[in-house]
């Protein structure tokens, strides 16, 4: 799994410095397809849950390579969304029991009109601070917590429960996220109680009718790049038999719905043009690079030493770069706590100045201060923090050290005053942090995971994620990660 893992993050970074500052085409993420097209099924491991990543990927490919050449920036991060909407519709049209579910969970998106509207209105007004609105965790203000509260009180199987939850964290049933379309009606003009109600008939559209109600997102939203429809309608037609096959294996709906749409996204987003825009930064392209080799080098001591679960393994890979990107961050006299309250006040000015921001605006600025103050806690000398070392793994920060363009910032600035050159990198970063994060490598290892315990839902992660804005802003009486369906 490690080296599945690398294979795929490697290929984006070896397209990404070839290619940067070109123009892209949907043929330039071969390379991943070819990584992914690598991966095997180990003992143990569901071959049904490999397959629904790799011919997931492969038919993402196949499919957008059929209806375009260019996927413009602005339509890029939508790719990895049209991948669950059809999948829940075919469970839906296949199993009758799952269908009276649904229906049953979209009637009560109804019946909770005052959880709806109160959390519609606190993502309006910025009350949680920053919030990644799609997290992938039980964050308060994210969708996934909201569904989850509202899937509480509904009379359905547990099972269903788990993989209606699933199919809006890490299975992204459509790009919608909590608060949107009240915000765009409050903005309109309407009145609250209308734009409550406009709110809850969007999230009842998402469910009833996911491949319908992306397409509405993605044409109101101005997508051009290609006809989403026509993508989600042939990605339903082809990946049917193997969703099927899956459900026949025993697969839990809530892995069905989340394996085939996160690995995606390295097709004509990570490997995208706006990649290949920000890319043509030296220092940004050597952060990538120095932390892949953070990545790999410290996943290879973990190796030697032997990992206790194959979660560990997954727990070293996303802590070894969020320790990079703090290291990297106090090279220029950083801290974590100095960027998250930057942020922070920033996002309540950015509230007030653009009311009708985007529901996604701020997800990736919170990915990020979740990974550099996890990071600064891994780097923080013992006993106050980790010593450097993830899961008892010492954190090889040498390639950051070694590299000749992070070890001389002088030369991408006025060279006496270069003293500020890898934060500013770090902050063009810090709006698309996948790569460090890593999506790649998590999303190869979490399929990796799941193939291990195909019958338990994989997503959302039940687990307090300690997040970062929490050093300034108290929400945690907000959470619900202790009490999930």
């Amino acid at each position: 799994m490690i080296k599945e893992a690398l294979s795929a993050q490697r290929a984006d970074i070896g397209v990404i410095k070839e290619k940067r500052g070109q123009t892209f085409t949907i043929g330039d993420a071969q390379p991943y397809v070819d990584a992914v097209n690598g991966m095997t099924v180990g003992e143990g491991q569901s071959p049904e849950v490999i397959d629904l990543h790799v011919q997931s990927v492969n038919a993402h490919y196949e499919i957008l390579k059929g209806l375009t050449e260019y996927v413009r920036p602005e339509d890029d991060p939508f790719v990895e969304h049209y991948q669950t909407p059809p999948i829940l519709e075919i469970l839906v049209e296949e199993d009758t029991g799952f269908k009276e579910s649904m229906s049953k969970f979209i009637d009560a998106i109804a019946t909770n009109e005052a959880l709806v509207g109160r959390e519609a209105v606190r993502r309006y007004g910025g009350f949680y601070g920053p919030t990644c609105v799609v997290d992938f965790a039980f964050c308060p203000g994210s969708t996934t917590s909201v569904v989850n509260e509202i899937l509480k009180g509904v009379d359905i199987p547990t099972a269903h429960k788990k993989a209606i939850l699933s199919a809006k964290s890490w299975g992204m049933n459509t790009s919608y996220g909590i608060g949107a379309a009240f915000a765009d009606s409050i903005e309109a003009g309407k009145t609250t109680a209308q734009a409550v109600r406009d709110e809850i008939e969007m999230l009842q559209m998402v469910y009833r009718e996911p491949i319908a109600a992306q397409t509405k997102l993605m044409t109101d939203g101005g997508h051009q790049s290609f006809d989403v429809k026509e993508y989600m309608l042939k990605y339903k037609e082809r990946m049917k038999p193997l969703i099927l096959k899956a459900v026949e294996a025993g697969v839990h709906y809530g892995n069905i719905v989340t394996v085939p749409a996160y690995c995606v996204g390295d097709v004509a987003h990570h490997i995208a043009q706006s990649m290949f825009n920000m890319a043509k930064d030296d220092v940004i392209m050597a952060i990538m690079e120095a932390e892949t080799d953070v990545l790999a080098n410290t996943l290879q001591r973990g190796l030697e030493q032997g990992y206790d679960s194959a979660y560990d393994v997954l727990s070293v890979a996303t802590g070894s770069t969020a320790c990079g990107a703090a290291y990297i961050l106090e090279k220029d006299g950083f801290t974590a706590p100095m960027v998250i309250d930057l942020l922070t006040k920033r996002f309540y000015n950015y509230v007030q100045l653009y009311p009708n921001r985007g529901a996604a605006a701020e997800l990736h600025n919170v990915d990020f201060m979740d990974m550099i103050h996890r990071g600064s806690n891994i780097l923080e000398d013992e006993p106050i923090g980790n010593g450097g070392k993830v899961r008892g793994v010492k954190v090889d920060l040498d390639p950051i050290e070694k590299n000749e363009v992070l070890a001389n910032p002088q030369r991408y600035t006025y060279p006496a005053c270069g003293i500020t050159v890898r934060f500013s990198a770090l902050m063009r970063l810090a709006d698309f942090p996948c790569l460090l994060t890593s999506e790649p490598v998590t999303a190869t290892l979490m399929t990796n995971i799941i193939a291990l315990n195909p019958e338990v839902p994989g997503s959302p992660a039940r687990v307090c994620k300690d997040c970062a804005v929490c050093i300034l802003t108290k929400r945690h009486s907000h959470c619900s990660w202790h009490d999930t369906v």
